[in-house]
């Protein structure tokens, strides 16, 4: 019992000495891969990849910081089927912005949710010469919204899930704290 209050102790302690609390003038950068998505496709898809920074930029009432940043992300699909083969790619590229929510009070957790603006590059290739669906999926702007957090480990690293925009509808992955 005494070494179980020992450990307890040791582990509170180390969670107070250092806060992760997202802060005017913090600095972000996520490096995810990305799970399910939005933007369609068929056959055999290629992971989501995606980069997205954040920096403190207004104390606002309450306990929180508005962000502003940026998004790029990149996932593919190839379809093949009789004799043709079709392969689409998708670039995200977009500003967001996000309020982070400090009024948990857990040292190493920093949660937030916010909005990207953000245009998809669309490009579409296949060998059939019947190209009659091709503006099914035409390049385009779009708006979403998502939700997420992070877990820093050390001072800097830590790991980080976002879920709702972008190349994919989960993005996980490491992220890095800029002091």
């Amino acid at each position: 019992m005494k070494k179980a209050i020992l450990i307890f102790f040791a582990i509170c302690t180390g969670l107070l000495t250092y806060s992760q609390q997202f802060q005017v003038g913090s600095s972000t950068a996520n490096l995810g891969v990305g799970l399910g998505t939005a933007l369609g496709g068929l056959g055999n898809a290629r992971p989501a990849i995606s980069l997205a920074v954040d920096y403190g930029m207004w104390d606002v009432g309450g306990p929180g910081v508005i962000s502003l940043g940026g998004y790029v992300g990149n996932t593919g699909y190839k379809y093949t089927d009789l004799g043709y083969t079709a392969k689409w790619n998708y670039t995200t590229v977009g500003a967001r912005g996000a309020y982070h929510f400090n009024g948990f009070k857990i040292p190493r957790l920093n949660t937030y949710a916010g909005a990207m603006v953000g245009y998809n590059f669309v490009k579409y290739s296949s060998d059939n010469q019947d190209n009659s669906f091709v503006n099914n999926y035409a390049s385009g702007l779009g708006v979403t919204g998502f939700l997420g957090g992070r877990w820093f480990f050390t001072q800097n690293f830590g790991a980080f899930a976002e879920l709702g925009y972008g190349v994919s509808v989960l993005n996980a992955g490491i992220t890095y704290k800029f002091l």
